[in-house]
């Protein structure tokens, strides 16, 4: 019969792998109208990439007051954290994507839109998000074509 001791084991590993599994999903996005992804967790490392109010990032680790961050294309680097924040955006990660009216294949494209495109979340609903582009246009795009939140 296992003990107390084996128990508490199991129960903080479990634990503790809960807690990796939700770190390793965290998501951010860029805050500032522009912000520095940097080489390394300080003012002095090297600019890496130019980040503009919106993109998205998967958190790696914390360093202080830093994000070890990682983009779409698998880039990484550092950010600020005082310069992030938890509004959801997506990117387009195909060459080219359509953005319909409605949550489903179904539905009229209103636009297309290009990789590397930039939207806001508005909404989800199974496997579509509902978007928000530059221009203010607004539809639904299928959730596994874009990345983020």
């Amino acid at each position: 019969m296992p003990t107390v001791a084996l128990h508490l084991r199991r129960a903080l590993l479990a634990l503790s792998l809960c807690t990796a599994a939700a770190h390793a999903q965290e998501m951010v996005s860029i805050a500032g109208s522009t912000v520095n992804m940097r080489e390394g967790p300080t003012l002095d490392s090297t600019v890496l990439w130019e980040l503009q109010r919106g993109y998205p990032l998967r958190v790696t680790e914390r360093r202080g007051d830093w994000l070890a961050v990682k983009d779409f294309e698998d880039d990484t680097g550092w950010v600020a954290r005082s310069l992030t924040s938890t509004e959801p955006h997506h990117i387009v990660k195909g060459k080219t994507l359509n953005m319909r009216k409605g949550p489903g294949t179904e539905h009229e494209v209103v636009a297309e839109l290009a990789h590397g495109e930039l939207l806001k979340t508005l909404d989800k609903q199974d496997e579509w998000v509902r978007v928000e582009r530059y221009d203010g246009a607004t539809g639904w795009v299928a959730r596994r074509l874009v990345w983020g939140f």
